[in-house]
């Protein structure tokens, strides 16, 4: 494909333990997909702009604009093409922050989102399995590891997280929490004439390699000869998660989402 069929820059947009980790070092390993990272999560703003030596302004913060280049920068490859992760919430911030930048744009997401990253696609993840994806999301909050390494280091920032417990009523809220995010989202793509990629967890974990490339093609992107799509993340989980799933389903004796076949 030549540059003018391929984007500039993509968002992986969803919600928590839908697999965007694992997907993101996949198509990190294609080597022409950018180095996406969760780089506008507010938490972690503060923790790229050091890393990045960006200037602080007098109240201890930092240039949007020139925070939005240092991404840019970071995320790119060496073809140009800059990678991200969204989640819902997130989206809002970028834009409303993006803005203050391009009053001129203010209120038309994907313009500025545009006018920031050049020509940019949207690529929509999510889990059918909803109870197991609310499962495992209890799980990580709980214990603050949130993914797992090559090397099998789990992330876990400082620590602190406890032993897995299981809260029906936390699974509960975060069955609820990712049906009102994926509507959102659902609302977002249709209010702005955006048409995602969409990409199930079900299916990235039967085949890796085959929604990769699939996301590739979609970016107007080409596997460079030789190259392995390879994982940076392993799955973690266990029968613990399935416990907890089986549990819940007896306790609730509900349907819809939680009468799936558990993918873990």
């Amino acid at each position: 494909m030549t540059a003018a069929d391929r984007v500039d820059s993509y968002f992986i947009c969803g919600t928590p333990r839908t697999g965007s980790s694992l997907l993101l070092g996949l198509l990190e390993s294609t080597g022409v997909a950018g180095h996406p990272q969760a780089y506008f999560r507010a938490p972690d703003e503060a923790l790229w702009a050091e890393r990045w030596l960006l200037p602080r302004t007098a109240d201890g913060g930092f240039d949007y604009a020139a925070y939005v280049r240092a991404a840019r920068d970071a995320g790119r490859t060496d073809n140009g093409v800059f990678g991200a992760k969204l989640m819902w919430g997130t989206l809002d911030e970028v834009v409303d922050k993006l803005g203050m930048v391009h009053p001129d744009l203010a209120g038309q997401d994907v313009a500025l989102l545009e006018r920031a990253f050049g020509r940019t696609r949207f690529v929509y993840l999510r889990r059918d399995d909803v109870l197991a994806q609310a499962v495992s999301w209890l799980r990580a909050e709980q214990t603050q590891a949130w993914y797992i390494d090559g090397n099998s280091e789990s992330s876990g920032g400082d620590r602190t997280g406890k032993e897995p417990t299981f809260d029906r009523e936390g699974i509960d809220g975060l069955i609820q929490t990712i049906d009102d995010h994926n509507a959102e989202w659902q609302a977002w793509f249709s209010a702005t004439g955006v048409r995602p990629h969409v990409v199930r967890y079900e299916d990235l974990d039967e085949d890796m390699v085959a929604v990769t490339r699939g996301i590739l093609h979609f970016l107007g992107l080409d596997m460079p000869a030789g190259r392995a799509v390879v994982p940076r993340h392993q799955r973690q989980a266990d029968d613990l998660n399935r416990e907890w799933i089986h549990r819940y389903r007896a306790e609730s004796g509900v349907g819809g989402h939680q009468d799936l076949p558990d993918h873990g």
